[in-house]
């Protein structure tokens, strides 16, 4: 399939950092204090978050994307990670172009910036985390202070008892709310830490046999997200021209968005996902509407992204 038919199907613009390939576990962090971080919000965070903030903050200048991955993937390196970043896109972008959550263009049409920030520590269940919500916390003060963004645009899904618990509906609706209100332009910050897994591919739609998911905070009633769920709730539906920037701090995270372009840390360019399934371009959405109808009533998720 050609790029002009890619394009037509996915009309926003998705760019995702993950922070391991999808055959490897993501790291938790206990002492944030060693990355030395602005204000961190707290000791333990994840190891994806905590790297990309620590070279965007002792890089404060321009920098390319293949940078950002090599100097993310040198800390990790340094921190004794093995785990490999990753980016994916919908367009091939050029490596050595620079990065960029805001675009210069975006900042002159004073468009919409959103975020949608989801923390789980899955508290008292068994494998409980304990620097997902740091890790919300200091991407929050990070777009706020560095991006612009402002705090009633944001989303957040914590399992902290004060924000919008991050079960499976609250996920899909926050994901469904975000491109209904988003217009050519917009800028949109996307960021997950928490769990994510692998459940067997029953649709024979991933090169090795398994769909990549994230997993709610109540998963053992409801169930993983598979990523051919968020494909259709999430990318597909984004209008055209939408910025979208997508930060997953999970394990087997590395196509979670299923986006037909990628690279990781120990390439130069950007280049075509082989495994890519294009049957995902040419499936309707049903997903994405069902997830519409089924979400419709949540207006207290909805207000937070009203005009």
């Amino acid at each position: 399939m050609s790029s002009e038919h890619i394009v037509k199907a996915i009309p926003g613009i998705f760019i995702m950092i993950s922070g391991s390939e999808d055959k490897q576990t993501s790291a938790d962090v206990h002492n944030v204090g060693s990355f030395n971080l602005p204000d961190s919000a707290g000791m333990a965070g994840g190891a994806c978050t905590s790297t990309l903030l620590k070279v965007l903050t002792d890089f404060p200048g321009q920098m390319t994307w293949v940078e950002l991955l090599q100097r993310m993937r040198d800390v990790l390196e340094l921190k004794g990670f093995d785990q490999i970043p990753q980016l994916s896109a919908s367009r091939l972008i050029d490596a050595d172009s620079r990065f960029e959550v805001v675009p210069q263009k975006s900042i002159q049409m004073r468009k919409a910036r959103r975020a949608v920030l989801i923390g789980i520590n899955y508290v008292g269940q068994q494998g409980q985390l304990s620097g997902c919500h740091n890790d919300v916390e200091n991407i929050k003060r990070y777009l706020i202070k560095e991006q612009g963004f402002m705090e009633k645009d944001m989303l957040i899904l914590m399992d902290d008892g004060k924000h919008h618990a991050p079960t499976r509906r609250n996920i899909i609706d926050a994901f469904t709310r975000v491109t209904q209100y988003s217009e050519a332009g917009d800028i949109v910050f996307v960021h997950y830490s928490g769990h994510g897994g692998r459940v067997k591919d029953m649709n024979n739609d991933e090169s090795d046999g398994y769909d990549e998911t994230l997993i709610p905070v109540d998963f053992k009633a409801s169930g993983h997200i598979v990523d051919d769920e968020v494909f259709n709730v999430l990318v597909k539906p984004m209008k055209r021209d939408v910025q979208v920037t997508v930060l997953m701090d999970c394990c087997h995270s590395g196509t979670a968005l299923d986006l037909p372009y990628e690279m990781d840390a120990t390439d130069t360019a950007m280049h075509s996902n082989d495994t890519f399934n294009m049957g995902l371009l040419k499936a309707p959405a049903t997903l994405a509407c069902l997830a519409c109808c089924a979400l419709c009533a949540m207006d207290d998720l909805m207000a937070l992204f009203a005009k």
